[in-house]
């Protein structure tokens, strides 16, 4: 075991102290910082064009990636580790008055001993075994593991049959940025280096699955994550005549009620589930307040995958819509009937049948129907909507909805099923390539090692749950799954654009190895410095040993 805890300590809280919140300046400062502490050390000092920093491809902001690799001098192996974390964090609104502490770990953790908080969280507050701030868990514990390595291994190049890259990257909280960008360097580094890229290992952050949960937990691939958004046309009428429409609202409503938290749409696979659909926004389209219902509403649910292809995801959530809009009409129906027995009014039928149409079906008959007048308008919507700076791409989506909507002859009530942002890919190793067994088989090596040493049992698992950069290292789908991603999401090719030929050109199947803690994205973040500063640099390097075949 190497004595690391120290090093990797003072680096977390070095790299906490930068206010690297994603979309803001502070991307930008980071990714600097890490540039000029890796430039600094002997080995690149003396080989300057093994690290680089490197601005993101077609992103808005101004932010940045650092990568940097040591070539092995044991042997003359082309194989080549990645090990990989992102910079940037979540906000620190939640701070309040105290955000400034959140870059503070030791004067955050003297600071909270005398406020209210829980018992649990009270109990962390010991300086030698839990560091508290924002990111010190997501992920920066981990960026400095991966520092620590980086420098090890720059440092014993004679140890390493093979080569290792480092990657840094920004933007992993919105849009993944800076992982799509690094790709390039990938590609460029394979071509002109000869690398042979045969494992990744992610440092994203862990954490107990279940109250009293002791496990430590490592991950082979990870979920897949879809942002399904629902376009709600509804029957506009005066609130006098509330029979006489029908409002979209009701429909949204008992669609979040058939998929919000529906086990039904937990996919399973290699013995594990997926967390089930919840919402994430439902909201009408009304701008200001009148005495009609609205016309329209649009819902977004976040959807995690395990071998579901992003085709088959929209077949089941057609289902699932027509399922709901048929609810919403059994029970309109019901209603209306009710108020006209009350009332004495006569029952006049309702006149609706469930319609649900995906994006791409619309956008298809839009075409057979207007043909180059419609395209053209489209494209010429689109480029002019790039210049509204307040649409998210989710917003821009559904405004390209919206306006392929008035084409429509048939204005009856619908659902227009559509992706409404970045399709994360499910990476799942099944073991069927030669990297993929012996990358399982050092990680499963490694753990077993190490549980000799840690008092905590550490367990593999599948799938790594939460949302990460892993995503764009490996690709388990084939091309109509990825065809059905880029023909259901209206911004794809102007707002948004993902080049998923590359990812599957690096095609690495990737691990995660992350340091563990309790209450990410919260103002009680926390890391456990035993587990994250000494376990996991020691396991990430038997696992580099074990691919490389290091002494």
């Amino acid at each position: 075991m190497l004595n690391c805890r120290d090093e990797v300590l003072n680096l977390t809280k070095q790299l906490v102290s930068i206010r690297s919140i994603v979309n803001t300046d502070g991307e930008s400062v980071i990714a600097h910082s890490l540039y000029t502490m890796i430039s600094a050390y002997p080995y690149f000092q003396a080989n300057p064009e093994k690290v680089v920093i490197e601005k993101t491809i077609n992103d808005e902001k101004a932010r940045y990636n650092v990568l940097a690799y040591v070539k092995g001098t044991k042997g003359k192996s082309k194989r080549t580790v990645i090990i990989m974390g992102h910079m940037d964090t979540v906000g620190v609104d939640d701070f309040n008055q105290q955000e400034d502490y959140a870059f503070k770990p030791d004067e955050w953790m003297e600071l909270l001993k005398g406020e209210e908080i829980p018992n649990v969280v009270r109990n962390h507050l010991n300086p030698d075994e839990w560091l508290f701030g924002r990111g010190a868990l997501d992920m920066k514990s981990g960026v400095a593991s991966n520092l620590f390595l980086l420098n090890y291994f720059s440092e014993h190049p004679d140890k390493l049959d093979g080569n290792l890259v480092f990657i840094a990257e920004c933007d992993e909280e919105d849009g993944s940025h800076g992982i799509l960008s690094a790709l390039h360097t990938l590609k460029k580094w394979k071509e002109e280096q000869g690398f042979t890229y045969i494992a990744a290992i992610n440092a994203d952050f862990v954490s107990p699955l279940y109250d009293g949960d002791q496990n430590r937990y490592v991950y082979k691939g990870t979920v897949g994550k879809l942002l399904p958004g629902f376009y709600i046309a509804g029957a506009e009428t005066h609130v006098g005549a509330a029979f006489e429409g029908l409002d979209p609202n009701y429909i949204a409503a008992e669609l979040t009620r058939q998929i919000s938290y529906s086990s039904d749409l937990c996919n399973l696979a290699l013995g594990e589930y997926t967390l089930p659909p919840v919402t994430l926004k439902q909201m009408d389209l009304k701008t200001e307040y009148t005495v009609q219902t609205a016309l329209s509403a649009y819902v977004y649910y976040n959807f995690f995958i395990h071998s579901w292809t992003p085709k088959e995801a929209l077949e089941i959530l057609k289902e699932q819509a027509k399922i709901a809009f048929q609810h919403s009409l059994d029970s309109f129906e019901k209603r209306y009937k009710a108020y006209c027995k009350l009332s004495g009014k006569k029952f006049n039928g309702i006149p609706w049948k469930p319609r649900v149409i995906t994006y791409e079906e619309m956008n298809e008959s839009l075409i057979q129907a207007h043909g180059s007048n419609y395209i053209e308008a489209m494209d010429q919507f689109k480029k002019n909507l790039l210049h509204d700076d307040s649409l998210d791409l989710r917003m821009y989506a559904l405004h390209v909805v919206e306006e392929a909507w008035k084409w429509m002859q048939d204005k009856n009530p619908a659902i227009i099923l559509f992706y409404s942002s970045l399709y994360y890919p499910r990476i799942e190793l099944s073991g069927e390539t030669i990297e993929e067994q012996e990358l399982s088989n050092a990680l499963v090596t490694a753990v077993e090692k190490i549980n000799d040493l840690y008092k905590q049992p550490i367990k593999v698992k599948n799938f790594f749950p939460f949302i990460s950069d892993m995503s764009f290292l490996s690709l388990s789908d084939d091309e109509a799954a990825i065809q059905a991603v880029k023909d259901n999401n209206p911004a794809w090719g102007t707002k948004h654009y993902v080049d998923y030929d590359l990812v599957r050109e690096i095609n690495v199947p990737v691990i995660n190895i992350g340091p563990y803690g309790m209450d990410a994205h919260k103002k009680l973040e926390r890391v456990e410095i035993e587990y994250s500063m000494e376990v996991v640099p020691n396991m990430t390097k038997l696992v580099i040993e074990g691919m490389l075949q290091c002494e």
